[in-house]
């Protein structure tokens, strides 16, 4: 029993700072915007690279939605609402 306690992970900065980015930006998607339109958002609002951006488009589009990006919430905030400005469906996880 003394060697399991030893061996459990303890919550630390490190753990904390991890939990603090433990948000994902995901793209849902819809009938109304061109793969190109999505592309070039994601590169704008993301800072994809066009591969990454496209991959994320045809993921959302054959599986409904995809997790553009990870990271702090307030920083995920501002790119949400920069895509929802431009007609994207974003949410927050």
């Amino acid at each position: 029993m003394a060697n399991q306690e030893k061996t459990r992970p303890h919550l630390d900065e490190s753990n904390q700072i991890e939990k603090d980015n433990d948000f994902h930006l995901i793209l849902h998607n819809d009938d109304y915007n061109t793969f190109d339109f999505v592309i070039e958002c994601l590169v704008e609002v993301c800072e994809h690279d066009s591969h990454q951006a496209e991959q994320c488009a045809y993921i959302t589009h054959y599986k409904g939605k995809c997790d553009v990006k990870k990271g702090k919430f307030e920083k995920l905030s501002h790119m949400k609402n920069k895509l929802n400005s431009k007609g994207l469906t974003v949410t927050i996880d």
